[in-house]
């Protein structure tokens, strides 16, 4: 099949679903989250840890920005629970914590998205 074929495919498809930046961002979480819960080494620890920092530093600049539409009161809870996530990932690399309460944030945010119908 060549190239054009498959892209007329991909795009004619009545049953393909459209992935809206609420339904992707649902997805990161959850495929950090997984990988914060089956980090068994130091080094898988460390790369999970990075990409949640990662992901909640792009949240705290998303709801930070004049342009976003979220209620000011859950703008300002997002963007402390980036500050928390921070501070509580350098405990968790220096072996002074549990990466649990960062699975628990993210389920807990997953679980906001999916009831107001933005996830899965």
């Amino acid at each position: 099949m060549n190239t054009s074929l498959l892209a007329q495919n991909a795009y004619s498809s009545p049953h393909s679903s459209v992935r809206t930046a609420s339904t992707q961002e649902y997805d990161a979480i959850a495929r950090i989250t997984s990988a914060l819960r089956s980090a068994e080494t130091a080094p898988s620890r460390a790369a999970a840890i990075h990409r949640n920092r990662e992901l909640w530093a792009t949240l705290a600049t998303d709801v930070a920005t004049d342009g976003n539409g979220l209620p000011t009161e859950l703008r300002a809870g997002i963007f402390y629970l980036a500050e928390f996530t921070r501070q509580h990932s350098s405990k968790v690399l220096n072996d002074e914590a549990s990466p649990d309460i960062l699975v628990e944030i993210n389920t807990s945010i997953m679980r906001g998205l999916r009831q107001q119908g933005l996830g899965k």
